[in-house]
């Protein structure tokens, strides 16, 4: 190669090198390869490894997705709590509305149904809670009888949703299809229990198992996705 070859060869790597740098000597992240955590997957696809059932009914593996079947029960992954995480469930409903729930912050491991229902805290799937004598505090991505929803943005059956519930310490927060839903933090007030079947008040643990329920025979949900990443911590 000439010395002008040279030249133009190290002129070129130079800019390159600099390139990965601002004037101010900083790192210039937007060019580096992204290294923030990667969403882990729960539910193979296949089977029911790691799940576990406890209460009536149940759940299998139906073209890919997991389905409900009767009910009450809950199906809820046995290998570890969550906590400082973002949990991402996609999922639909066979009819143009059914009720079910992914359960978040259970403070120990499942033996039966009730218990998620009133010491955890269930994150609703139900688009139309009136038809069964209920109000917004029991709508779609809500804390089952706790909150009150920021948006209803629940897409009727057969259209997929996506929900991601971030808990990030004793923070809880709640999209349904990019739209915030909740935003609940330990401590702050709830309403009074209207019935008997709705969950205990009082704070949750920062960590617990998480699930989803089947809630009956005629409110059948599919879960196509059920994943998780991790959250900075502060």
């Amino acid at each position: 190669m000439d010395k002008p070859g040279i030249f133009v060869y190290l002129h070129t790597v130079l800019l390159s090198c600099l390139s990965l740098f601002n004037f101010n000597g900083q790192h210039n992240s937007s060019l580096m390869y992204d290294t923030s955590p990667a969403w882990r997957q729960l539910f193979n696809g296949r089977d029911l490894s790691g799940w576990k059932h406890v209460g009536n009914g149940s759940h299998e593996v139906v073209d890919g997705m997991i389905a409900s079947h009767g009910g009450m029960g809950l199906l809820y992954w046995t290998k570890e709590k969550f906590s400082n995480c973002t949990i991402r469930v996609v999922f639909k409903m066979q009819k143009e509305n059914s009720n079910s729930g992914v359960f978040i912050r259970i403070p120990v491991e499942p033996r039966e149904e009730w218990m998620p229902v009133h010491y955890g805290y269930e994150v609703q799937i139900d688009n139309h809670p009136e038809t069964s004598g209920e109000d917004d505090y029991h709508i779609t991505g809500t804390l089952y009888s706790l909150t009150k929803p920021l948006a209803k943005p629940g897409k009727p059956g057969p259209e997929w949703n996506t929900m991601e519930i971030t808990l990030d310490g004793p923070h809880t927060i709640v999209y349904v299809n990019n739209e915030k839903v909740t935003d609940y933090k330990e401590g702050e007030s709830t309403p009074e229990k209207k019935f008997d079947f709705e969950p205990f008040r009082g704070r949750r643990p920062d960590a617990g198992y998480i699930g989803l329920q089947n809630h009956g025979e005629e409110d059948i949900v599919y879960f196509k996705e059920v994943a998780v990443k991790s959250i900075a911590k502060k």
